[in-house]
């Protein structure tokens, strides 16, 4: 999933940055209003994380205008301010959850992941795709009832495609969604990554969950939760 920071403070900024990153997020980390609107128009990002306190415009006015353009991933508030009327006001410029700091990264980290399921349709840590369970918590999968061994790559790529089961899925649009900017978009490497999911989620080649639509893409064909 990728994910946009948006904090003037640089020590932060690097510390959100570096911790995402381990937990396998995708991060575009700015520091003013104008980048953050930059990003959230022409990226593809999956959540944001806003602090209030920019150098060149508010945060609210970040979420606003970027609401105003039709914008509409999750957005969490990151704010040092106590006062409730702050809060409401974040929310009704468009946010969808705020976090006090200082704060805990697995809280930011769970309230993140629950935006972004929440975006999806779906309101528990579990995606179900008939017999494939994912627990986004644990960030494990599980087959028939036994535990498949993913890579942090591979993880991702099915978290994604779960999340869009049913919608066809360019190449273009996963990797976008799994590294970061600088990778090879030449490499075949989410060919490879498909491949390897097939035979690990369906050694037996019954259920076929990924479809490959030749020139499109892949379909996830099992609907989430059923």
């Amino acid at each position: 999933m990728r994910v946009l920071v948006v904090e003037d403070d640089q020590t932060l900024q690097e510390q959100l940055q570096s911790s995402l990153t381990k937990k396998g997020f995708a991060v575009d980390a700015v520091g003013t209003g104008q980048d953050a609107l930059y990003f959230g128009a022409e990226f593809p990002i999956d959540v944001s994380i806003v602090d209030l306190g920019l150098p060149d415009m508010s945060g609210m006015d970040v979420i606003k205008q970027l609401r105003a353009q039709d914008i509409n991933f999750p957005i969490l508030i990151l704010t040092a301010r106590t006062r409730w009327e702050e809060k409401v006001a974040g929310l009704e410029a468009g946010a969808d959850d705020y976090l006090e700091k200082p704060f805990h990264t697995e809280e930011l980290l769970a309230r993140m992941n629950a935006l972004i399921r929440r975006s999806a349709g779906v309101a528990t840590p579990q995606l179900v795709c008939g017999a494939i369970t994912m627990d986004t918590s644990a960030q494990q999968v599980v087959v028939d009832g036994t535990p498949v061994e993913l890579t942090a790559y591979e993880y991702k790529m099915l978290e994604y495609m779960m999340l869009h089961s049913g919608r066809v899925i360019s190449k273009t649009e996963i990797t976008e969604h799994i590294y970061d900017q600088d990778f090879d978009r030449d490499s075949n490497v989410i060919e490879v990554f498909v491949g390897r999911l097939r035979k690990k989620l369906d050694p037996d080649n019954q259920h076929k969950p990924i479809e490959t639509l030749r020139g499109r893409g892949y379909r996830f064909s099992i609907p989430l939760n059923a």
